[in-house]
């Protein structure tokens, strides 16, 4: 199947690795969605972010998932956790069939996929705040990934590469 997919770019040229996109993002995954002070201080493991903002050297910039055409995570997973949708083009991770092998986390060519030591010992990747009720619909704002919604320079953009991903 052939889809056209939108992704999150990073624009380092305006990043001032604040982290809000990290701080938004855990909270989006925590038990406590809509409350940063509540997911925080009240939820008995401190939520992780699925987006990282490397800031080590002179330029700031996010590093998520980026939803491979072919991605090789899903080809290294054992359990077959680690799952592409071939409707939306979406990889997520299956935390109830992930064994926490790691194998994915060796696999990624970009370093975006982490260990969640906290919880559950299973693998933490960014899902681009999907649900998996309405993922399709490109005119559903609530599609766009929390972390691109509270960037406060803009410095992360989604929107379609261009191209045509798929089978």
């Amino acid at each position: 199947m052939r889809f056209r997919m939108k992704r999150v770019y990073a624009r380092e040229e305006v990043c001032v690795g604040c982290k809000l996109c990290e701080v938004y993002c855990a909270t989006a995954h925590s038990e406590y969605p809509s409350d940063i002070v509540k997911a925080f201080l009240k939820q008995r493991t401190k939520p992780l972010p699925r987006i990282l903002v490397e800031d080590n050297l002179e330029i700031s910039f996010a590093l998520q998932c980026r939803h491979c055409d072919e991605a090789p995570c899903t080809k290294a997973c054992i359990s077959g956790a680690m799952q592409k949708d071939l409707v939306t083009g979406i990889v997520r991770n299956d935390e109830s069939r992930c064994v926490g092998c790691w194998t994915c986390i060796l696999a990624c060519p970009f370093g975006a996929i982490r260990r969640d030591n906290q919880g559950h010992k299973v693998a933490s990747k960014c899902d681009l705040c999907s649900n998996g009720a309405d993922d399709s619909d490109p005119a559903n704002a609530s599609n766009v990934p929390i972390c691109v919604q509270n960037c406060p320079n803009r410095a992360l953009q989604f929107m379609d590469s261009g191209i045509e991903g798929g089978e």
